[in-house]
């Protein structure tokens, strides 16, 4: 296999410019990784598992380009090593994940086709007519604050009521989690409604890991208008924390997989000067 070079290349410091449910959740998890993130955009080195999470994505996207009846699990498995393909024509950096180590590599494909098969008994793709896949959605609150993100899978009933769904390839939450994971869909709901003036009837979590799990949400106006209040505040803070460089790091149960444990002072890191230009170049409520 063609060597590479892993190490991503940095991008030039940048001022935030809107809110996607990643990007939210990062500064209510840890102010610092936001900043390390959006305004530094430190590079980040690829790895297994979310790259094997983006391939099964891209196999249960491809699948609803075929007609129902073909919508098997061996039409699946079949997609598996064209989307794996792509992906590395996309991203070369991914061949160093597996360099050298076809068995390595065989293992983890191996695991990608147990989650893709695991949605079959979940969902079943011949009954399902999404309208859209991997939607791109975009609004502008009052305030000005954009919001965005994409979409897995929009699906609408033949009497007009909309479902979001995301699928998710860990273990679904646990009950004390659970809202902290709707969240996102939540979000993509409210951007939904903001948009194009229809609320979702239904917000559905499909879980590939463990034994599998599917977790949905109706939400309502009220439901909506909280969460809009929250990105406002939210996106106060940001914009507090962006004039004044102060982006505190906050230890959670996420830091062992953090990959800026070298920028962070709760493990002895020293994060970059902070490039206090942003504070002036722009203001974050005016969105390009």
């Amino acid at each position: 296999m063609q060597q590479t070079d892993p190490t991503p290349t940095a991008r030039p410091a940048a001022a935030p410019t809107g809110l996607s449910p990643s990007r939210a959740g990062d500064f209510m998890t840890c102010p610092l990784l936001y900043r390390l993130r959006v305004i530094d955009r430190l590079p980040e080195p690829p790895s297994a598992a979310a790259t094997r999470g983006t391939l099964v994505h891209a196999v249960l996207e491809r699948l609803f380009d075929h007609p129902p009846a073909d919508r098997t699990p061996e039409r699946a498995r079949g997609l598996l090593a064209p989307q794996w393909e792509r992906l590395l024509g996309e991203r070369p950096e991914l061949a160093e994940l597996f360099p050298d180590e076809p068995a390595k590599l065989a293992g983890w494909l191996g695991d990608a086709e147990q989650l893709v098969e695991k949605w079959f008994r979940l969902e079943d793709p011949t009954r399902l007519h999404p309208v859209e896949r991997e939607l791109y959605v975009q609004t502008a609150l009052a305030s000005g604050l954009l919001l965005r993100g994409y979409i897995d899978r929009v699906d609408v009933a033949p009497s007009g009521e909309v479902r979001l769904v995301d699928y998710k390839t860990g273990r679904a939450p646990s009950r004390d989690f659970e809202g902290k994971a709707m969240f996102q869909m939540k979000f993509y709901a409210l951007v939904v409604w903001r948009w194009k003036g229809v609320l979702p009837k239904r917000l559905q979590l499909v879980y590939l890991g463990g034994g599998g799990d599917v977790v949905t949400y109706d939400p309502d106006e009220a439901d909506l208008l909280a969460v809009e209040r929250k990105l406002e505040a939210l996106w106060e803070a940001i914009s507090a924390a962006v004039a004044s460089g102060e982006f505190p790091a906050t230890r959670n149960r996420l830091c062992d997989w953090c990959d800026h444990k070298a920028s962070c002072p709760e493990f002895g890191g020293t994060p970059p000067p902070y490039p206090l230009p942003l504070a002036t170049l722009t203001n974050p409520r005016k969105e390009s």
